[in-house]
């Protein structure tokens, strides 16, 4: 790494002597051990010490690019040579995560040579040669490489303006991040340690940040990055910048025109329009601040600001959605976004039976006695009763298609069906699992969304639970009155965290070793996402041992909130799990039966059993007398790889069962449940009976009149005693069951598919974000 850039970095970036609120200049033999230390190796899984330490030095990394203008270029520079290289020696496992912190690094950066963004662009576009989900990730970084060459500061603008809500005419984008906690996993000491993190991430020069700050580091980043050092003195513009005050908003809103304007000329002018405009507006900032323009000098960095977080415990009393409704109303700036309908708060509960009444009457409002007015049969005294209205023929709305399209399967973007069990039933289905495709590349939406709210969920599997049953209902309420489908986009993150004292069943001995993993969802993206493993695994690992501190206060870096955004940011390629829905019915017939979702896992217990002792599992030779459990029907349909699917019934004595929807290693990387009876392999009548099977659609009956106890994803608040049988099949997506509603009024008979409904996902996944999706 001792060879030189081809082009003068002193000449760009002028003195790399130490300045005033820059840290020192890292050479490029530095930032090279650096970035050889960060990457992942096949080691981290056997030292997760090692792993722990890597996302510290990536975090190490960018801040030394975020300090000083210098190490930025010179960064770019070491990671687009370690990338050819990794393409030379077709190291693929490096290119992911070193292009993230390339992309991340040019964000940063305050200026770039031309060409090295030709270089860049050039590495992109090869990679869309490459099988996924190297040529997904490419190809986004190549649109957005693009833009950045012709338009410098593109992404930067447009970033700080969405994440902190800097209202402009040409780019209405806005963005928040919305963390999730469960207070389960998280003591008081962890969130206050969060807490504490995100509160200093806000802090701006030692105070309260305002929109005025923020939009001088955008004219400060944008100027530099289109005019360089040779025509821009950093320090002075800063002053000027700071002299304006208030003033600094028309600067602003003159630069996102500039910036806005050559994004959609894309490159035609080759940049020169915008280098003149921006030029002009430089001047007079530095003139109208009493100041001799300068041609030449350093630059001065541009400290990029984490999005706007709120951190909630997410206990009974929050109702997520309900809070989405109340940012969304507050940031809307059109009247039409406030009169979008009722909040999802306000609607009936879609867990609600809605019980009709008959009606005696004709039907017709001339029918009815003298002194009867239709209007007064909803009073504030029974409001659960149904109201007769006037009658009215509904115009053909586009809002009716809003949540349909949201259900359209990205045929070509993606190989397989798999995702949420859409396939399933259906011969020759895939059992891979979706992922690696964002949704905005879906090619059905027509109207882009202003809003993205970037969901954190942060905890074990039991709030993945609870995430997924959310989601669920809020669908459900979106197919019944849509609100915040239409103009908010929803992005799902995961960070894995395991309480110190997390508390399981009881483990058994003869179980998959899975069983004692609080956190089987976030092992397996750890698993087939190396750059997730290093980054985000490892930043749960460290959150406990960071709250048994003896003072851990507000820390001077903030370190959880630059983590956090560092992976809202780059991690857009996400990862499809399947909701599974669940039927439950009880041994009292008076009890209605219960809906129920789950998403990683469900556990089935016999109260009045126990594990049969360890005499009696030792002996190679028992009776049937010996065994210890109930009698269970089963009826399921076996998946296989050919996808000839076999329906199968059986009747086995069990203590128990366990169904998970993860898999534990790669070779059992199949889209669909796994059924562990908790006894070994049995024989019966000359047949053995299978103690573990794979299938997506489960029957269970509990016989000699024997409840069954079941908890779905671990968690203790979800639990049902008394049950008598159970059905579990993957969870239709409430926008198909509406299309599949509309096709019935057609009379096009059962089991035909017709209109939008060939090519819709008939299964509702999870998708939860990750650096690169599934690398095989």
């Amino acid at each position: 790494m001792t060879n030189r850039i081809p082009w003068n970095s002193a000449s760009s970036t002028c003195s790399m002597e130490p300045t005033a609120g820059c840290s020192p200049t890292v050479s490029e033999p530095e930032l090279y051990r650096s970035v050889m230390a960060v990457l992942p190796r096949e080691t981290d899984h056997q030292h997760p010490q090692d792993c722990l330490n890597k996302g510290m030095l990536r975090w190490t990394l960018h801040k030394k690019v975020q300090s000083n203008p210098v190490n930025g270029s010179s960064l770019v520079w070491v990671l687009i040579k370690e990338l050819e290289k990794a393409e030379r020696w077709d190291s693929r496992k490096s290119i992911i995560p070193l292009l993230h912190t390339l992309m991340y690094a040019i964000i940063q950066t305050a200026h770039i040579p031309d060409e090295l963004y030709k270089r860049v662009y050039s590495f992109c576009k090869r990679l869309l040669t490459y099988p996924r989900p190297y040529c997904t990730v490419g190809l986004s970084y190549t649109r957005q490489i693009k833009n950045e060459r012709f338009t410098p500061g593109l992404m930067y603008q447009r970033m700080v303006a969405a994440e902190q809500r800097l209202k402009n005419a040409h780019y209405p984008l806005q963005e928040r991040v919305f963390i999730l906690a469960d207070p389960e996993v998280f003591s008081s000491s962890l969130q206050q340690v969060v807490c504490g993190d995100i509160e200093t991430s806000s802090l701006f020069d030692g105070g309260s940040p305002s929109p005025f700050h923020h939009m001088c580091s955008v004219v400060q980043h944008s100027i530099q990055a289109a005019l360089g050092a040779e025509q821009c003195h950093g320090p002075t513009l800063a002053r000027a910048l700071k002299d304006v005050g208030q003033d600094v908003e028309a600067h602003f809103q003159e630069v996102v025109a500039a910036l806005e304007q050559s994004a959609e000329e894309g490159g035609r002018g080759e940049g020169g329009a915008l280098r003149s405009r921006l030029q002009r507006l430089y001047s007079r900032i530095v003139t109208d601040a009493d100041s001799e323009p300068l041609s030449k000098g350093r630059l001065c960095n541009s400290p990029l600001p984490n999005p706007e977080m709120s951190f909630h415990m997410w206990t009974e009393d929050l109702d997520i959605w309900r809070v989405l409704a109340k940012w969304f109303r507050s940031s809307s700036i059109s009247e039409e976004d406030l009169e979008l309908g009722d909040s999802p708060g306000d609607l009936m509960p879609s867990d609600m039976t809605r019980f009709s009444v008959m009606s005696t009457d004709s039907g017709i409002e001339g029918d009815l006695p003298p002194g009867d007015d239709p209007s007064s049969s909803l009073t504030e005294t029974d409001p659960g009763k149904l109201s007769r209205r006037r009658g009215f023929k509904m115009k053909p709305s586009t809002k009716d298609m809003v949540l349909m399209q949201d259900t359209l399967e990205e045929n070509t973007n993606l190989g397989g069906g798999g995702a949420g069990g859409g396939m399933a039933g259906r011969p020759g289905a895939t059992l891979q699992r979706r992922a690696g495709t964002c949704a905005t590349q879906n090619p059905f939406f027509k109207q882009q969304r202003l809003f993205t709210a970037r969901i954190v969920a942060m905890g074990d599997d039991r709030v993945l639970g609870r995430l997924a049953k959310a989601y669920y209902f809020f669908r459900k309420r979106e197919a019944r009155r849509l609100f915040l489908t239409m103009k908010v986009n929803l992005q799902f993150y995961y960070i894995p965290v395991c309480g110190a004292t997390t508390s399981v069943s009881s483990v058994k001995e003869n179980l998959h070793q899975s069983k004692d993993n609080p956190c089987n969802l976030g092992s397996y993206l750890s698993m087939v996402d190396p750059w997730y493993n290093s980054n985000i695994k490892s930043l749960g690992c460290m959150l406990p041992k960071l709250a048994k501190m003896i003072n851990p206060g507000r820390p001077k870096e903030p370190f959880v909130s630059d983590v956090i955004s560092y992976y809202v940011r780059t991690g857009q390629q996400p990862v499809c799990f399947t909701i599974y829905f669940v039927t439950i019915t009880f041994t009292n017939r008076k009890k209605s039966p219960e809906e129920d979702v789950f998403l990683t896992h469900l556990e089935i217990d016999f109260p009045d059993f126990r594990q049969m002792s360890a005499s009696i599992r030792d002996k190679h030779k028992r009776s049937l007398g010996e065994m210890c459990g109930a009698v269970i029907s089963l009826n399921y349909k076996k998946v296989t790889l050919s996808g000839r699917d076999v329906d199968k019934g059986m009747s086995v004595r069990t203590s128990g069962a366990q169904i998970t929807a993860i898999p534990s290693n790669e070779a059992e990387d199949l889209n669909c449940l796994t059924m562990t009876l908790n006894e070994s392999p049995t024989k019966n009548k000359n047949s053995i009976v299978e103690s573990t099977f794979r299938s997506r659609n489960i029957k269970i009956r509990a016989l000699e009149n024997r409840p069954l106890t079941v908890i779905l994803d671990r968690d203790s608040r979800r639990k049902y005693t008394d049950v008598q049988s159970l059905e579990i099949f993957p969870c239709l997506d409430p926008g198909y069951c509406v299309q599949k509603t509309i096709q019935s009024k057609f009379k096009l008979g059962v089991g035909k598919e017709a209109g939008l409904s060939k090519y819709m996902n008939k299964g509702l996944p999870l998708p939860i974000n990750t650096f690169a999706g599934i690398i095989t």
